[in-house]
């Protein structure tokens, strides 16, 4: 039923609430005095919180505002406007957005094992394992691994909330390889205690730029998230979390386009973006790794001779990292699983581009 709300103007007040017509929108402000010089996005943002009686925060306003739900004096305006106060501003959106909920689609897996308990899948890179939270149930909320998995699946598990059903743990989008998925609560509460517990062995297999000082390793340090560039993270900053990530150099490439490692590692947390972090602060970034320093293309050094018929330039439309192997227990019999996946076939290409492109000279093992 619609229902009406008002509330009386008073000295100082930031806002008077004329009506709305239903219980949460479309909502009507008139801008006071003292509204005036702020931006629209962040004035909306605080009157909207006080309103909803909860957080409305500055980019669910933008979001509004760019959907045209959002007008000033009837008229659509821009999340930078400076306002005079006096102006009539309209919400005809949802201050909060409605919670987001993957939906099944129909995309090829690789599935290499599963039981009623769990499933292991082989991630192609270029996948996302779920939608953003900011994202609709639209274009953004396709093409995900969960779309792929409700969609064969039907059920998982419900403990990471609607959004991301059977997800334990992530890989990033350009990374490829093993995961498992639950398929009841119950097994994804047994299967997060392990991780958290750093019970699960996880192994990948990376290709970086130059090659490491020394030929195994490990790197223990804490990661955060960058302050200036926000989809970073950082071992330079302050208030990070312990990251620990062992590697051991398996093949040393001198080619035409530089020196690479083929790198094997082994990982005891679970941080973001852990692996590529670690290897880009020793000055080793992971092949098309761009975000972490990595060249967005590798191309021929003039004082190295190619082979005939190379090109000038090669490209990796993804980064060279590969979660090769997942070793855990069964959340529900104990037992020992253990999977592997080889590279996919874009990584061993390039490795053979990479190797077949030197003129002369012998491939490079880790102590030449």
């Amino acid at each position: 039923m619609a229902e009406e709300r008002s509330a009386e103007a008073s000295a100082g007040a930031e806002q008077r609430l004329v009506a709305f017509q239903m219980p949460e929108f479309p909502i009507t402000l008139v801008v006071s005095a003292n509204g005036a010089g702020q931006r629209l996005d962040q004035y909306l943002a605080t009157q909207l919180s006080e309103v909803n009686r909860a957080e409305v925060s500055r980019a669910r306003v933008q979001q509004l505002i760019a959907k045209g739900e959002v007008l000033v004096n009837q008229t659509a305006a821009k999340a930078s406007l400076r306002l005079k106060g006096e102006e009539q501003i309209t919400v005809t959106g949802p201050p909060q957005a409605p919670p987001l909920r993957a939906i099944p689609e129909e995309i090829a897996l690789d599935i290499v094992y599963e039981d009623d308990d769990l499933a292991i899948v082989n991630k192609p890179a270029g996948m996302m394992v779920h939608a953003g939270a900011g994202a609709t149930e639209d274009a953004r909320n396709r093409g995900t691994l969960v779309n792929a998995l409700l969609h064969h699946f039907g059920k998982l598990s419900a403990v990471g909330g609607e959004l991301r059903p059977g997800i334990v743990h992530r890989l990033d989008r350009a990374t490829s390889g093993l995961m498992v998925v639950a398929k009841n609560d119950e097994s994804h509460r047994r299967l997060a205690k392990q991780f958290s517990g750093r019970e699960v062995r996880k192994t990948y297999i990376a290709l970086v730029h130059g090659w490491p000082k020394e030929d195994r390793g490990t790197i223990q340090s804490a990661i955060s998230r960058h302050s200036q560039r926000r989809t970073r993270m950082t071992t330079q900053g302050f208030g990070g979390r312990e990251a620990v990530t062992h590697y051991v150099v398996q093949r040393k490439i001198d080619a035409p386009y530089g020196k690479f490692a083929l790198v094997e590692l082994k990982i005891e947390t679970g941080r973001t973006h852990q692996i590529r972090v670690h290897m880009s602060s020793l000055g080793h970034p992971v092949v098309g790794d761009a975000l972490y320093g990595a060249p967005g293309e590798l191309r021929s050094q003039s004082n190295k001779r190619r082979a005939a018929g190379m090109p000038a330039t090669l490209t990796l439309n993804r980064n060279f990292l590969h979660s090769a192997v997942l070793e855990l227990a069964h959340p529900r019999t104990k037992e020992l699983l253990k999977f592997s996946r080889p590279l996919p076939e874009e990584l061993e290409n390039l490795l053979d581009s990479l190797e077949n492109a030197r003129q002369e000279g012998p491939r490079q093992e880790p102590g030449q």
